[in-house]
């Protein structure tokens, strides 16, 4: 397997879609229950991106880029938790 790099790389790209920095999400590893936060995971890259649990090296995300678009895909992530930026909408309003 390739040299890796933590998920403070995925910083720009996943900020352009979601607007915020995605680096702090807590993510939980489907296949070994390892929470951590996003940025403290392994980012391999090649002709995409794969991020791997640093636990139990199972792949959470997969991540492309095209001249339009980016295409994201979380086969290895039970769930992402996001804090709320200062401007976000409190539950109930709409």
């Amino acid at each position: 397997m390739s040299s890796h790099v933590d998920g403070n790389a995925l910083a720009g790209t996943l900020s352009e879609v979601f607007r915020t920095d995605m680096t702090t999400a807590v993510c939980c590893c489907d296949g070994c229950g390892e929470t951590t936060t996003l940025a403290s995971e392994m980012v391999y890259g090649t002709h995409g991106i794969v991020v791997r649990c640093r636990s139990c090296d199972d792949v959470l995300i997969t991540l492309v880029e095209t001249p339009d678009r980016v295409v994201l895909s979380f086969p290895g992530v039970s769930s992402m938790s996001v804090e709320r930026g200062p401007d976000a909408q409190s539950e109930g309003e709409y």
